[in-house]
């Protein structure tokens, strides 16, 4: 079987198989699929390096904005036990003073 390489029409080296030997070749819409599919892994395999590129190590841009989430975050959850513990005390405090009224002539 021989081999001959040609350009497709993004400028990539494709590579027919010439009938010799009885063997089909590839029609060009089937090279051209196998191409892009190709192409397609490439860029995969470029994404997923980028990916765990910046996985590893991450910017010191989403640090300071994780870190300002953060502090965000800790206002909000004290806010919020503050207001508990507020409603809490309120409760308390209603049902000491109904207490008292009840045991009062």
């Amino acid at each position: 079987m021989s081999s001959t390489p040609s350009t497709n029409a993004l400028g990539m080296s494709a590579t027919h198989r010439s009938p010799a030997n009885g063997e089909d070749s590839l029609s060009p819409l089937e090279q051209e699929v196998l191409d892009e599919y190709s192409r397609l892994a490439g860029n995969l395999g470029d994404l997923s390096n980028i990916l765990a590129d910046l996985a590893s190590r991450p910017s010191a841009e989403i640090l300071d904005a994780l870190r300002g989430l953060e502090r965000k975050t800790t206002t909000v959850f004290t806010l919020l036990k503050a207001s508990v513990y507020s409603i809490v005390l309120q409760q308390e405090i209603f049902s000491d003073e109904g207490a008292a009224q009840e045991g009062s002539p």
